[in-house]
């Protein structure tokens, strides 16, 4: 059974009204063009007009009916006393779409937008597309094409913009600026940092709820943050500034006196007022790093702060409002946090609804050199200068910093330092294979206590004193490194590829999860013990 088509429409006092002259049926009228359409089956029409347009609504409905006998037209009176006054014309037209039983079940409903005010037209599209009125919006217009002036075409209006080809187009280009920007233009090809990044990109344009970014210390979390709020900035959703804050700066009792303001004279020293750092992000962003350090007290009054966009500065009594986006950013376990006192579980609940890890540089190791690229091109523009790896050197860094020797322990920061180290000291403007060299064992030395304190606490800890002591020295190094390595890693074939990245490559089948499996069980050790 065919849906009926139910259109609601204005009278149009200028463009509906010819008189009843027999001509009248050569100019184009908008609610006879929506009428006249083959393809289009009008069954009724509600046509609103106020009281001075009652004959002209008569007229046009009698018009309708010897053009198209199938349609219902339906008279309403709608009085508007100025239809060019926004909240008027919205209130009426809400109240009278309050008053109808729609049926979106059973009918199709559209909205016809080509008569009226401006202001009538807007109020109708906001009113379909709140679906306060369950359906489309209808437009007529002339068609010089067509022999019969009265007839006209119509278009259907979609407020679902997906389903427009072109404009889908628009918007996918759109989401890659904004995904390109928040990456820095590194074109990145870690399917899971791409695919985390895409889902920040829609976060930070359509919400204005906190975000959460963890990760390891120097995994970017500051130039993440940034970076959202500049493309928040561009896209006007706005006008406050981004006020940065390393919560592991704010130590005793002037912490909470930095964050939320004090009044003049609220303790010893304050000799003038002072409005903090959520005052001066309103309308803007606040970042608050490490807010794992943060004290109890100070996380109290940030989550009053964060929920009611209000806050009492130190020694006042009168509220101060400021509205502001939080982003947090931490390299803690706050869930750990909160076990041992450290963190309010109420502030994490509320913090976490946009949470996001980033990974450390080491398990990203098909991003480091698009990374390295990134560091030359800033240092160059940072220092007006242009330095460039000869390439040789180029292969050699590169094959170093994604092999596993390469701890990458600082992240980012260690890499940017590397590039400036190697940039700082290049003759000539060009990086060359004794100064990637010189700095592959500038960094092995960095590395190294890091290094041998991870592998004796992963071997301790999975045995005990006396199984380390039946064992050689050989077995008990390489065991630690087997071990530590394991530790980075969410699956054993991802830990046997890195482990066995030289030899798989010589096989015809790549057995990695089996081989790993048969190295522990050696120790009686099974990954299930690992990573339980």
């Amino acid at each position: 059974m065919r849906r009926k088509t139910v259109a609601v429409s204005l009278i149009g006092t200028q463009l509906d009204f010819v008189g009843k002259r027999v001509d009248r049926w050569a100019r184009w009228r908008p609610n006879i063009s929506l009428c006249s359409q083959e393809d289009l089956i009008i069954d009724q029409l509600h046509m609103l007009h106020d009281n001075h347009s009652s004959r002209l609504a008569n007229n046009v409905a009698v018009d309708i009916e010897s053009i198209s006998p199938e349609t219902e037209v339906i008279l309403h009176t709608v009085n508007f006393n100025d239809p060019w006054d926004f909240e008027e014309v919205y209130a009426k037209l809400f109240d009278w779409c309050q008053q109808q039983s729609f049926d979106a079940d059973e009918n199709d409903y559209l909205f016809h937008i080509t008569t009226g005010t401006h202001v009538v037209q807007i109020c109708s599209y906001l009113l379909t597309e709140s679906r306060h009125f369950p359906g489309r919006l209808i437009q007529s217009s002339p068609d010089k094409t067509n022999k019969n002036k009265s007839v006209g075409k119509t278009q259907i209006i979609d407020l679902d913009l997906s389903k427009y080809d072109q404009l889908a187009t628009r918007f996918d280009v759109e989401h890659q600026a904004g995904k390109d920007f928040l990456k820095g233009g590194i074109k990145t090809e870690n399917k899971a940092f791409n695919k985390l990044i895409s889902q920040i990109e829609k976060v930070a344009i359509r919400s204005q709820d906190p975000i959460l970014l963890t990760g390891p210390t120097g995994a970017g979390k500051s130039q993440l943050a940034g970076r959202i709020y500049q493309l928040k900035k561009k896209r006007a959703m706005l006008t406050g500034p981004l006020v940065s804050v390393n919560c592991a700066t704010l130590k005793g009792e002037n912490a909470m006196a930095a964050l939320f303001g004090h009044t003049k004279g609220a303790f010893t020293g304050a000799q003038k007022s002072r409005d903090g750092f959520l005052l001066a992000a309103n309308n803007g962003v606040l970042f608050l790093d490490e807010i794992g350090e943060l004290g109890i007290e100070e996380q109290a009054m940030l989550l009053h702060a964060i929920e009611n966009k209000s806050f009492h500065p130190v020694g006042s009594d009168h509220l101060v409002s400021s509205n502001f986006q939080l982003i947090a950013g931490t390299n803690k376990n706050l869930a750990e946090e909160i076990a041992r006192g450290a963190f309010r579980e109420d502030l994490l609940a509320r913090i976490n609804l946009w949470t996001y890890q980033l990974p450390a540089l080491k398990d990203r190791k098909e991003d480091i050199p698009a990374n390295i690229d990134y560091e030359i091109e800033l240092f160059s523009q940072n220092n007006g200068e242009r330095v460039r790896f000869n390439k040789e050197a180029h292969n050699a860094f590169v094959r170093f910093a994604c092999s596993s020797e390469a701890l990458w322990s600082g992240n980012f920061r260690d890499l940017s330092s590397a590039i400036t180290r190697l940039c700082t000291l290049a003759d000539s403007s060009r990086i060359t294979t004794d100064d990637v060299q010189e700095e592959i064992e500038r960094l092995k030395r960095l590395w190294t206590p890091t290094c041998t304190q991870t592998l004796n606490q992963h071997l301790s800890r999975y045995l005990s004193k006396q199984q380390i002591a039946q064992l050689d020295s050989f077995d008990a190094k390489q065991l630690d490194y087997v071990l530590s390595v394991c530790s980075q890693h969410n699956s054993m074939a991802s830990a046997g590829r890195e482990l066995f990245n030289v030899s798989r490559t010589l096989k015809a089948k790549q057995n990695d999860s089996t081989r790993l499996q048969k190295y522990l069980a050696k120790f009686e050790l099974k990954w299930s013990e690992l990573n339980g």
